[in-house]
């Protein structure tokens, strides 16, 4: 694994990052930029994963950085779900809901696998060097 020093190292939130843009692209246009709520809401999602992995990072300690990740992992999946409401609202096209649900997926897998990788460690606090 790579030195990681600064939270935008850390691929899962390049990832979420790809995500979050790709949500914001999709809810700006057609029908979807109607329905406020779920826009509002499936963003939040997305926004959610990315922030959850920048200030875990801050904390002190890696169990409390598990702790963010996780709420990071859960944001990406609540993206999946959201996808489903705007593929059955007409909101998406298939290819639209799959291209965007395999990004979320694809988030969800790399923060999992960090996940792993900290509660593995046998490092008891923080084993980044900040910056």
């Amino acid at each position: 694994m790579a030195l990681i020093t600064r939270f935008e190292d850390i691929e899962g939130w390049q990832k979420a990052r790809e995500l979050t843009r790709a949500i914001y692209q999709m809810t700006a246009q057609g029908s979807f930029a109607r329905d406020f709520t779920l826009k509002d809401q499936i963003r939040r999602s997305g926004v959610s994963s990315m922030a959850n992995i920048a200030e875990g990072f801050e904390r002190e300690g890696n169990k409390e950085f598990v702790q963010f990740l996780t709420h990071s992992k859960g944001s990406a999946a609540e993206v999946k779900s959201h996808l489903y409401v705007a593929l059955d609202a007409g909101f998406i096209t298939d290819p639209q809901f799959k291209r965007t649900y395999q990004l979320a997926n694809e988030t969800g897998q790399l923060i999992g696998g960090f996940i792993r990788y900290l509660e593995n460690s046998p490092y008891p606090g923080r084993k980044f060097r900040r910056s």
